[in-house]
């Protein structure tokens, strides 16, 4: 029980201090002036001072209320190293039963730091602050962190803790812990497709000096570097940018003999290829109605650098006028297709048939050029099909099909079997429906002797459009001139723009719109494989985590030519999938995450701050055993740890459960008090 007095005034406070006040004066005017009955008449008027205060006798039954001390595990990544594991789960069963001896306190435990694929780093404090949001500051007895010491939100100062109580820090892992690491010192975010980047990095050796270690630099899996390091040496590497979007550039360190872990022996740095400007030639053969619907495309994507040639003589016209002659710029056909061909991307002959403008060895320099890497688009009328056609040229030697008339009669294009697989025709807006909603053409190039099966068909399943590749470069082939009527909106027009933009993208090799292609992709926290294929089923896909865990996956058909299947992206950093011959990487947040970075333990990083707390940061690993310091309660002090102990700080918190109040100056008594007083002063002025 608790007893005290409160007042409960019958009047304003002011007029209490007020008539205090005055009783002051008086008090003072009466001693000077040594009145008699001074004393007497000071205590009346007090008395009187004290009823208007009205004071009453208080007692308040309390239930004291536990301290609570909260003990937060690590369960992050870097716990998995050694036997980290065990050393926190041997140190929580020990330290919550000493705790728990303790009388009056309550325990709670919390495991923070999972990986969940969002969080970078390990976050204790964010935990240890949910644990105790609903405990009142005065009964926080403490804090244990049971760590390796690599924590990442670290308050900057103990004020910032949230209440006054020591925090303990249980430190896993041994002392003389050794381990190799590659630190990115300087890395760009971004690279022109063609050009070269720079990547600074260091050989970091934590618990040895003067070791050696083969370093090994690789572009989305290619060795494109190797060389010898020693402990602490800083180095860098020129990374030729191959692709647009990432490029996943990954250097590897050689093991370290007895080092912790070989998983950040290895960093990641992804570098976001840019394209500068595509280079694209357009060579448009007689005028016709849709001369300008490759130009408007073309010209509407601002990457794209257009060179634009028409030929404005028909052949039947020969008139015997110079080609020098009929136009106002001379056509550099030397220059573009000798000595600049392999500065181009991609060429286009649009309707294009021959008109000596061309000599025949140039045809010759366009075939080398794919294969060696080039891209050609012919978009074919019945210039393809005539004793002029470019077929009869040494470019047949890359074309996909041999022309052997035109057919002239309406028809509805479709997607082959292959095209309802193929990244470029696949899922054309229109192409579900029977017929598909999209305008009817009306002519089409006939063929024969095709190397490959088309992606599309016209009049009678006869072949529409061929995507086809020869060495390292690419070429397609459209068999109908009127792919202009989907442009003008002719019959509700149609994907025109998604065909023709896909189609040139494939050429210019975009890794999206490849046949054959294995790709990691995040979606929300999960982790999604996608295997793009022609073929009718595929192998099961090997991911690996950052922390080098490997799990089969046994992918799932999804949509025409995709296989899918997901898993929890549970890890922060590089992830890797392979089916035996594809391999697709990915980086999940961070590319170095901080989990990862620096895994050695240590007592340093947590030190300064249960210091300041009043507490300590101790290893509790010796060899293979786990001993843990005294828990002891502790009233008052300012420090919580010594020698082979730490305290928890006792509070006396308590909860009332009812009150008992008695008024000093009610009823009779107070009568009494004040009568009493009144007659005293009169019989001392009545002497």
């Amino acid at each position: 029980m608790n007893y005290g007095i409160a007042f409960t005034p019958l009047v304003p406070a002011i007029v209490l201090w007020l008539a205090l006040a005055a009783i002051v004066v008086i008090a003072i005017v009466l001693l000077v002036a040594r009145a008699r009955g001074a004393a007497v008449r000071v205590a009346a008027l007090v008395l009187f001072l004290l009823a208007l205060a009205n004071p009453s006798f208080t007692r308040e039954d309390r239930d004291p209320l536990t301290s609570v001390a909260a003990v937060v595990v690590d369960k992050s990544p870097s716990q998995n190293f050694g036997n980290r594991n065990r050393e926190a789960a041997q140190a929580q069963e020990a330290l919550v039963d000493s705790l728990k001896k303790v009388k009056g306190l309550e325990v709670r435990v919390v495991e923070a730091g999972q990986a969940d694929g969002e969080t970078d780093g390990t976050k204790l404090f964010g935990a240890l602050a949910s644990v105790l949001s609903d405990v009142p500051v005065d009964r926080v007895a403490g804090a244990f962190l049971i760590t390796d010491g690599r924590v990442h939100d670290i308050p900057a100062s103990a004020t910032a803790l949230g209440f006054q109580a020591p925090v303990h820090a249980l430190i896993t892992g041994q002392k003389d812990e050794r381990d190799r690491r590659i630190a990115i010192t300087a890395a760009p975010r971004f690279g022109i497709v063609g050009q070269t980047q720079t990547i600074s990095y260091r050989l970091d050796d934590q618990g040895v000096s003067g070791e050696r270690a083969k370093v090994t630099i690789r572009r989305d899996g290619e060795v494109i570097n190797e060389r010898t390091l020693s402990s602490g040496q800083a180095a860098s590497v020129d990374v030729d940018i191959k692709h647009a979007g990432p490029n996943i550039v990954e250097i590897e360190a050689s093991p370290l003999e007895r080092e912790l872990t070989p998983v950040n022996n290895r960093a990641v740095v992804a570098i976001d290829g840019v394209r500068d400007k595509l280079r694209v030639l357009l060579v448009s053969g007689e005028p016709h109605s849709g001369e300008r619907t490759w130009r408007n495309l073309l010209k509407s994507d601002a990457s794209v650098d257009l060179v634009h040639f028409t030929i404005l003589r028909p052949p039947e016209k020969q008139d015997g006028t110079p080609i020098n002659e009929l136009s106002l710029i001379a056509f550099p056909t030397r220059e573009l297709f000798q000595q600049k061909i392999n500065e181009f991307q991609l060429i286009i002959f649009d309707r294009y048939a021959r008109q000596g403008v061309l000599p025949i060895a140039y045809f010759d320099n366009i075939a080398r050029y794919v294969r060696g890497g080039g891209a050609v688009l012919v978009s074919a009328g019945p210039d393809y099909a005539s004793n002029t056609s470019i077929w009869r040229t040494p470019l047949d030697s890359v074309l996909p099909a041999e022309p052997v008339g035109v057919t002239e009669k309406p028809f509805y294009a479709h997607l082959s079997d292959i095209g309802k697989r193929h990244p470029v025709t696949r899922a054309l807006e229109g192409s579900a429906s029977e017929p598909p909603r999209w305008s009817r053409f009306f002519r089409t190039v006939d063929t024969r002797n095709s190397v490959n099966p088309p992606v599309m068909t016209g009049a009678d399943g006869k072949p529409l459009l061929f995507l086809s590749r020869f060495g390292e470069g690419r070429v397609a082939l459209l068999l109908s001139d009127h792919i202009w009527l989907w442009a003008r909106g002719y019959e509700g027009g149609g994907p025109h723009l998604d065909l023709l933009r896909r189609m040139s993208h494939w050429l210019m090799k975009q890794p999206d719109l490849d046949e054959e292609a294995l790709r990691l992709q995040v979606q929300g926290k999960n982790l999604v494989v996608v295997r793009q294929t022609m073929a009718d089923s595929v192998q099961p896909v090997s991911v690996t985590s950052p922390s080098g865990a490997s799990q089969d996956l046994t992918l799932s058909p999804g949509d025409p030519g995709e296989w899918r299947a997901s898993l929890p992206a549970s890890e922060l950093g590089l992830w890797q999938a392979t089916d035996g011959t594809l391999k697709a990487l990915i980086n999940v947040g961070p590319t170095n995450p901080k989990e990862f970075s620096e895994v050695t333990s240590t007592v340093e990083t947590l030190k300064p701050l249960t210091q300041a707390t009043g507490g300590n940061a101790v290893r509790v690993a010796s060899g293979a055993d786990v001993e843990l310091p005294r828990i002891l309660p502790v009233r008052s002090a300012s420090v919580f740890a010594g020698d082979g102990w730490m305290g928890v700080r006792m509070r006396d918190a308590s909860v009332v459960k009812g009150v008992g109040v008695l008024p000093i100056f009610a009823g009779l008594i107070g009568l009494l008090l004040l009568l009493g007083a009144f007659a005293a002063t009169w019989v001392r002025e009545g002497r």
